[in-house]
């Protein structure tokens, strides 16, 4: 199940996720959207050098690609467009850009720790990567696929959801609830749901960016680790047990702290 979510399903997401028509006069602030997206990031991957440092490093690579990678797809756009509707589902969009780009390239090496030769390789032809540089390709280019196609990739892709979700529930299946109450979980849901949005929105705040842009930003920034976190713990033997508890405890955490985020990004 995990390798028909890696290598089938979810490279039609990433893919899919391209398929938007970028109109002239959102362009700038869609540029606007991606350098933001791309500086949080680089700021994502700062954050990695000393955040986790006292933790052991089964765990650490796990809290560090969750802090990479989070779940402002799944749970992002609904919540985006729930605020900002069609304008933010457009932005909410090109965020995913750069976070599908550092999920498969620094992201994935933190699993794949092998010479740099051999993961250089692993990730060229990693099938998520190609979806990526394809979508790239086909974002700005004028030739369309037909209907039939760009559905069945579409319907493919949406299938991640639940095959996420079902993989996270087996691995969790194996869990002892009682370890859920675990400080790092607390530590790692602090840092992604609260001192990020935090800290990006100040910034944002502070050099006058649009308020529809630093509300996309801020409510990105401020979704839990994605189910992907898991995944790939399973799929290349690292703390998949550890993962799956990260993914849950900041899930329910966020059902709290996304409203409050929320309704600051509706009063500015």
């Amino acid at each position: 199940m995990t390798d028909i979510v890696i290598y089938i399903i979810l490279p039609c997401n990433i893919f899919h996720s391209f398929e938007k028509a970028l109109t002239p006069d959102k362009l700038i602030q869609c540029a606007i959207v991606f350098v933001i997206a791309l500086c949080s990031q680089i700021f994502y991957m700062i954050i990695n050098k000393f955040a986790y440092n006292r933790f052991p490093n089964e765990r650490r690579v796990v809290m560090q690609y969750a802090t990479i990678v989070n779940n402002a797809s799944f749970m992002g756009l609904p919540v985006i467009d729930s605020v900002f509707g069609s304008t933010g589902i457009l932005y909410g969009s090109v965020v995913l850009v750069p976070l599908r780009l550092f999920m498969w390239t620094s992201g994935l090496s933190l699993f794949t720790k092998t010479e740099k030769k051999q993961q250089f390789k692993s990730l060229a032809t990693h099938p998520c990567i190609w979806a990526v540089i394809l979508g790239f390709a086909y974002l700005f280019s004028p030739v369309r696929l037909p209907d039939f196609l760009s559905d069945t990739i579409e319907v493919i892709g949406s299938c991640i959801t639940f095959t996420s979700m079902f993989i996270v529930g087996s691995i969790l299946s194996e869990v002892n609830f009682r370890t859920l109450m675990d400080k790092a979980c607390f530590y790692y849901s602090f840092i992604r749901l609260v001192a990020i949005p935090a800290i990006i929105f100040a910034v944002l705040r502070l050099i006058g960016i649009d308020p529809i842009v630093t509300g996309v930003a801020v409510l990105s920034s401020a979704m839990p680790a994605a189910t992907m976190t898991a995944i790939l713990s399973s799929k290349y033997g690292r703390d998949s047990a550890f993962a799956s508890k990260l993914v849950f405890v900041s899930t329910l955490i966020s059902l709290v702290t996304l409203p409050i985020i929320t309704a600051i990004m509706k009063a500015i």
